[in-house]
Order: C-alpha cells, then structure tokens, then sequence
C-alpha cells in the first residue's frame, strides 16, 4: 500500500491521462507510418517506435499499479507534534546555522526542487516520529550531519 496526498493521487492520475489519451497514439501512429515504408527488417523508424511502445505501456503499466495501491492520506486527520508523511518540517543545520524546510511525501511525490523527500531517505527516516526542538542526527555519504527541528506544519 502506497499513501500519498491527494494532490500527488491526482498529478498520477493526470499523468497516466496523457500517457494513454495522447502520448500511446502518438507512438502508435509513427508505428503505422513507418511500417507502410516497406522492409521492417532493416527499418530504423519502426524498430525505433516499437522500443518507444514498449517503453510508453511499461511507464503505464507501474503507474496503474501505483494508484491501484494508493492511498489518499486524510490530511485533517494529521497532527504536528511530531514528524510524519506530509508534514512539512522546518530545520536548522547545526554545523552551519542554515535552514531548511521539507515536505515529506511519498516516493512519487519526492522531489527535490519542490522540497519534498521521499520518506525512504535517510533524513525522513531519521525525522520521522521526532518533535519540534529535537537534534536528529544524520549519516549522509558526505558525514554525519545535526539538525534541530524548529517546526512542523501540514
């Protein structure tokens, strides 16, 4: 079971829209058109199209078995004592005094220039269930790093 808010429900559900309504006949159609070119056996376009194809129905095929397993989160029922998928935790570096704010969404809502983390990195991982005032600390590739959590919103 994958949870997720209802904004990344609908972004996937978007996305899966225009996979299936315009991008498949789109590919489905460059098929036809280099297949009416003659020999396929030494026909660039064709085989070209086909990796296409296939690459398109895998794309469809994972994010249908997303949503089937998704879960929309009932964010009024959220509290903000503590950390946990969708807060969005403000935080100091305690080596440096930077601040930081991220989202913790679901790994199909991580994205980095939107502030949101996947709740299977390390840093969610290790703010999950933390509150406001705690030092979490952090082993990253580059060292271990502090941070304060300062607040924690919805």
């Amino acid at each position: 079971m994958e949870y997720m808010s209802q904004e990344g429900y609908d972004k996937l559900v978007a996305e899966l829209k225009q996979l299936e309504s315009i991008e498949l006949p789109r590919v489905k159609e460059a098929i036809a058109e280099a297949r009416d070119k003659g020999d396929l056996s030494e026909n660039f376009e064709y085989h070209a199209a086909k990796r296409e194809q296939g690459r398109l129905l895998s794309r469809i095929r994972f994010k249908q078995r997303v949503l089937a397993h998704a879960r929309v989160l009932d964010t009024s029922r959220l509290g903000t004592d503590s950390v946990q998928l969708l807060s969005k935790v403000e935080m100091t570096n305690m080596a440096n005094g930077s601040r930081m704010t991220y989202t913790i969404a679901s790994p199909h809502e991580a994205n980095i220039r939107e502030g949101k983390i996947s709740i299977k990195s390390p840093i969610a991982q290790k703010l999950l269930n933390k509150k406001v005032g705690d030092i979490v600390e952090v082993r990253v590739p580059a060292g271990t790093l502090h941070f304060r959590i300062d607040s924690i919103q919805l």
